[in-house]
């Protein structure tokens, strides 16, 4: 793992940083698949505060350079392990999310594992292929954030992928 990335334990304190990255218009246009209200900070808090007392939901909190970058986690999606992630906008492009995503895979080892992405989000896309997911399938599903049902790729990390050495993003 890069020293300036580090991959903990999500705190209270992280969740105010947390909301405020969710926010972002762009951010939750590129998700896509985001909460129905953004902005509703009791729901947001609810919901963290079901996930983190969800044992089989593996959740990280990504600290770059010392500040709270975002959050890396696994969960189960009908009886599939699923990774998802979230940077706060002022950490895209800098590689952060594929070093964070290698660093969580080594943690939670368990394969296959899956990942979803729209398909026009090609950052994302990026980072998940870097870390040696492939597209294996596609779906649709309605994106509160664009307010309409979109197309998504679906990715496997395959029980025998190796993992790449990152890149820059």
């Amino acid at each position: 793992m890069a020293d300036d990335i580090v991959l903990r334990d999500v705190t209270d304190d992280d969740l105010p940083i947390f909301f405020g990255q969710q926010l972002d218009p762009d951010a939750n246009y590129m998700a896509a698949f985001t909460s129905r209200d953004p902005s509703d900070r009791d729901a947001f808090m609810a919901h963290w505060a079901k996930i983190r007392a969800d044992e089989t939901i593996t959740n990280r909190t990504v600290v770059y350079d010392g500040q709270v970058a975002g959050s890396v986690a696994s969960f189960e999606d009908f009886g599939q392990l699923e990774v998802t992630y979230w940077l706060g906008r002022e950490f895209w492009g800098r590689g952060i999310a594929t070093r964070a995503l290698t660093a969580f895979l080594e943690y939670q080892t368990t394969r296959p594992i899956y990942a979803r992405a729209a398909k026009d989000n090609a950052a994302s896309l990026r980072v998940l292929q870097k870390c040696g997911f492939v597209i294996t399938g596609e779906d649709k599903g309605y994106a509160n954030a664009r307010g309409q049902v979109i197309e998504e790729y679906l990715l496997t990390l395959a029980a025998d992928a190796e993992t790449p050495a990152h890149e820059s993003e």
